[in-house]
């Protein structure tokens, strides 16, 4: 016995290892497949951009024209870098300022001196929003003439400053209940953003700050309210706004005519330039490698960046808890009433609602219900991102856990309901007492795996602005533009997690056939 259990640590141990090896051995850069000198030289040649952004439509329409082009889109430009540093794609398209602190971390990178394409940042808001659009276009216009967003702009771009502009909510009058509501606004004015995208916003001390975030504050304390800054996916940052879950945007949003169809701008508060960014040719500065300590301090130990995972691995525990809750109640549920109906013939409504409730769950991406709840069911509604988690990924994994506790109760002969019911036991009692437990029993590995698809299906929660296990890696990957590194450890962890509900499932598995003997 003693053996086989350091013979599984042994086992679980090299598994762990290995991914840290992996992890460490990443390649940093490899020759570009194609040598890009001017924008011309784009012909033929492989782009990365992130998606949604202005640098994704104008890279699409060189797309368009036929001639080889290829576009590559990534959630997060850290993705993109990535890719462009292992030699996936020819160039990256993004904005000026972001690819200079591109620059500053992989020094192998080099920017084309030609512009892509000049555009505006805005501030996106709802359409049926006017009155928050035009105090808002009123905090522009004076932040313009005093100089405070030329000067914020300035200290972030020229002098590196993470925070240029400090609220002054004491000198503030904060608005009152009335003047709030006039603007659509509940406490605060709520700004969506995507924290990927240095210097405009990013994650610094566990905090985001930025130009973006600097300029959010400063618009609010000349309208007079308390700001809150939200971090989201780029793509979701507009339908966020639609849906009430944000009051407006502010990420270095272009101002495009596609946009203007479904949102409100404001006036704009930044000119930016597109530009063209490569690998270098200098092999000697493109080969350059930091060992597995330097990375692992740089993504882990710099500014407690080992907190943003400690914070996601929390999130991820609790949603897959108290789904796991859920899921189980709830599938126990549906699975009584369709075995019933399957054995006896009675309660055709409920049956009926709950073989559609299995159609549609079983039926439609997991990502997509978590949307759908977050964005439509929960729009107007101010719900904690974890309640909604918990709520999307129990409904999910209960249409999967029901199909399990069904088979096993109808693995259970039929006799055993008919002596319940002979000795005087209501259909309840004699589910409860008698049927279920042995149901269980026979589906317990079964429902085991489905315990644990459901906890790695919580990765997907970061898409709502959750910071879960996988989210607190994508904010790590976003600073450090290390990717092997985080998304190792985070494979570690999950791996972990899984050992030990494998482990648990099993030893509950032996004290039920102890019990039996």
């Amino acid at each position: 016995m003693i053996y086989n259990r350091l013979k599984r640590f042994s086992l679980s141990t090299l598994v762990i290892a290995a991914c840290l090896l992996l992890s460490s051995c990443g390649s940093d850069s490899s020759d570009a497949k194609k040598q890009l000198k001017a924008k011309a030289d784009l012909q033929g040649a492989v782009i990365g951009v992130q998606l949604g952004t202005t640098s994704d439509g104008l890279a699409t329409e060189l797309e368009k024209k036929g001639d080889g082009t290829k576009v590559e889109r990534y959630n997060k430009g850290a993705d993109a870098i990535q890719a462009l540093l292992q030699g996936k794609i020819d160039c990256m398209v993004t904005d000026e300022a972001p690819a200079k602190a591109f620059q500053r971390v992989n020094p192998s990178l080099r920017i084309l001196p030609e512009t892509f394409d000049a555009s505006s940042f805005a501030i996106c808001v709802a359409k049926d929003h006017a009155e928050l659009q035009q105090s808002i276009n009123h905090a522009i216009r004076i932040l313009k003439e005093n100089g405070v967003i030329d000067s914020i702009v300035n200290r972030h771009l020229e002098r590196g400053i993470a925070v240029a502009y400090t609220p002054k909510a004491s000198d503030v009058k904060k608005n009152v209940p009335e003047a709030l509501k006039k603007l659509g606004l509940k406490k605060s004015l709520r700004f969506a953003t995507n924290a990927t995208f240095e210097p405009f916003e990013y994650y610094q001390d566990g905090k985001i700050v930025g130009i973006d975030v600097d300029v959010a504050n400063a618009i609010g304390d000349v309208m007079g309210v308390d700001v809150e800054i939200l971090d989201m996916e780029f793509d979701a940052i507009i339908t966020s706004v639609q849906a009430g879950k944000a009051d407006a945007g502010i990420a270095g949003i272009t101002v495009t005519p596609e946009r203007e169809k479904n949102i409100g701008f404001t006036d704009s508060y930044a000119d930016v330039r597109q530009v063209i960014m490569v690998n270098s040719e200098n092999a000697e500065v493109a080969g350059a490698q930091h060992g597995f300590l330097d990375k692992f301090k740089s993504c882990f130990i710099d500014d407690n960046r080992y907190e943003y995972l400690l914070q996601g691995l929390g999130n991820t525990l609790i949603i897959t808890f108290f789904a796991i809750i859920l899921s189980v109640i709830l599938g126990t549920l549906i699975a009584i009433i369709r075995a019933r109906h399957e054995r006896h013939g009675g309660w055709r409504i409920p049956n009926m609602f709950c073989q559609l409730y299995l159609t549609i769950m079983r039926g439609t991406p997991t990502m997509v219900q978590l949307l759908i709840i977050y964005y439509v069911v929960f729009a107007s509604a101010d719900v904690n991102k974890i309640l909604v988690a918990v709520i999307a990924f129990g409904l999910n994994s209960a249409a999967y856990i029901a199909e399990v506790i069904r088979s096993g109760i109808m693995s259970v002969d039929e006799g055993q309901m008919e002596a319940g019911r002979s000795l005087g036991l209501s259909y309840g009692k004699t589910m409860r007492l008698i049927i279920l437990p042995q149901a269980f029993k026979n589906v317990l590995p079964a429902m085991g795996n489905e315990l644990i698809t459901l906890l790695k299906e919580t990765s997907i929660s970061g898409y709502i602005g959750l910071v879960d296990l996988t989210k607190g890696s994508d904010i790590i990957r976003s600073i450090t533009y290390e990717a092997m590194m985080p998304l190792g450890v985070v494979a570690c962890l999950y791996l972990i997690i899984v050992l030990g509900l494998n482990a648990g499932v099993r030893k509950l598995e032996k004290r039920l056939r102890k019990s039996e003997r």
